[in-house]
């Protein structure tokens, strides 16, 4: 997803300071940011307005994890952090099939592993 977008804004549901504390934090692979989010991040705002919370990513260094921090009202955060943990899982393993299904299409038309 390259770099990420910079916050700008607070969304007017997210109640300054305190749902600014205390934020859910967990870390997604950073190859599955595309099809979480949209192409930069594009589906962000939707998710943040559907969600009622707010949004941070933070590339981490040396690492292809991205952390995804989590702001809002106790409640919100919690369903945010499952819905997107849920997502970032149901990515992962789509992915993770679609490399079986071509690893088997390969060993089927009997191409090695040197041809990936």
């Amino acid at each position: 997803m390259g770099t990420l977008p910079a916050r700008r804004n607070i969304p007017p549901w997210v109640k300054v300071p305190e749902d600014l504390k205390d934020p859910e934090v967990f870390q997604v692979q950073t190859r599955l940011l595309k099809a979480m989010f949209g192409p930069d991040g594009s589906r962000i705002p939707y998710i943040e307005q559907v969600s009622k919370a707010m949004l941070e990513l933070k590339a981490l260094e040396s690492s292809d994890l991205t952390e995804v921090v989590v702001y809002g009202s106790y409640l919100y955060k919690l369903r945010t952090k499952w819905m997107l943990q849920s997502m970032a899982e149901w990515h992962r393993q789509r992915q993770e099939r679609g490399m079986l299904k071509l690893e088997e299409a390969m060993t089927a038309l009997e191409l090695g592993p040197w041809m990936k």
